[in-house]
């Protein structure tokens, strides 16, 4: 069918990509490597868990942007000038460095580059209960960035969720390679901006 066709372009899509995206960032991974454990010698990559396709469980790795202690009271939604953030971590979120590692959970097939972001289990569960209809989410992949994050500004809320539900309710209507080839434009044109949307 033109879904299938549609999915397997989109993979090999995600695949090549993801591996160009690894290869030509090695030296600046490198780099932030080494900066964010010269700044205060904690670990360099953290792990959360986030709900997926079909509302599967999976793992996502970012490079820590976050104080070592940052959630030693609790999970909390991050926002966008939190206070939590180290200093190499205020500059790779704001370019979406953060993001490179999530390209492991695209290969694995877990995510693709663009789709709606995932959310955390523990936010997810909260999130379920005020906003109707979030379980479309669930529909397709979980991407690195998303018809929601090109279009609505850094949000950590309830109304703000709400509000990127919408834009991924469309994606998911509209789900094509040129939809995805529009949002891919567009997030790189963010990044060379500088300009942090929203992102979890």
């Amino acid at each position: 069918s033109q879904n299938n066709i549609t999915n397997k372009i989109k993979r090999i899509g995600d695949i090549s990509l993801s591996f160009l995206i690894l290869i030509g960032s090695l030296p600046f991974s490198l780099l932030i490597s080494l900066l964010i454990w010269l700044e205060d010698k904690g670990p360099i990559f953290y792990s959360q868990n986030r709900v997926g396709i079909n509302g599967k469980i999976f793992k996502i790795y970012k490079f820590r942007s976050m104080n070592i202690n940052a959630e030693n009271n609790g999970i909390k939604w991050a926002s966008k000038n939190d206070p939590r953030t180290t200093y190499i971590g205020k500059i790779i979120r704001k370019t979406r460095f953060d993001e490179v590692p999530q390209l492991y959970s695209v290969l694995k097939g877990e995510m693709s580059l663009i789709g709606p972001r995932p959310e955390r289990p523990e936010i997810e569960k909260i999130l379920k209960d005020k906003i109707k209809h979030y379980n479309l989410k669930y529909l397709v992949k979980p991407g690195l960035s998303g018809w929601a994050q090109v279009n609505y500004p850094y949000g950590s809320s309830i109304e703000d969720s709400k509000n990127k539900l919408s834009f991924d309710v469309f994606y998911i209507k509209n789900k094509s390679i040129f939809l995805d080839f529009i949002i891919l434009i567009k997030t790189l044109r963010i990044v060379s901006n500088f300009n942090r949307f929203g992102s979890n």
